[in-house]
């Protein structure tokens, strides 16, 4: 059976122009005791459901987004606090074995974390991130980018019989409004 991932949606914060797209939330997706091979684990899952291109590290302290590619974060040790869709955004806090999926133009910031925190993040096959905080002069290029990047043919925690490819795909407010 999929899992059930809790869905959140952000208005445009200016800088922050967030989607259309539901961010997604999944708890507890592995229960892997060992933190090393949860990290491998997250890597292997999301390969085999073709988000690609996995790094280890953690979340940036600052407000950032992607406009050319959706994101992976499989929180493979630790705990952090993450301020979801720019300010003023809930802040939410993960646990090891917790997933986020984010959307191209989802802002996210990590507002503190355990020592220990380590990520394993990935994108869609063919899909490379790019670094944006939200400068104005860049406004009309980012949502130009943003509405031009592809939906992924699987939904990283449960390939074909996720829940991301339903949500994302009845998305249909367009880019930089209220959904």
């Amino acid at each position: 059976m999929p899992h059930q991932p809790e869905t959140l949606r952000f208005a445009d914060a200016g800088g922050i122009p967030n989607s259309p797209l539901p961010l997604l939330l999944y708890r507890a997706v592995l229960e892997v005791p060992d933190a090393a091979d949860r990290g491998a684990a997250f890597v292997a899952l999301f390969a085999r459901n073709g988000w690609t291109g996995a790094w280890r590290d953690g979340i940036y302290p600052f407000q950032h987004f992607h406009s050319s590619a959706h994101e992976v974060l499989g929180i493979a040790r630790g705990r952090a606090r993450v301020q979801l869709g720019g300010p003023p955004g809930p802040i939410v806090t993960v646990h090891a074995g917790d997933v986020i999926v984010i959307p191209a133009g989802v802002g996210h910031k990590n507002e503190g974390a355990s020592p220990d925190l380590v990520v394993i993040g990935a994108y869609p096959a063919g899909q490379h991130a790019d670094l944006r905080r939200g400068r104005a002069e860049e406004r009309n290029e980012v949502l130009r980018r943003i509405a031009a990047v592809p939906l992924p043919l699987l939904d990283p925690v449960d390939g074909r019989d996720g829940v991301l490819l339903r949500a994302w795909r009845t998305a249909d407010a367009p880019t930089g409004t209220v959904s």
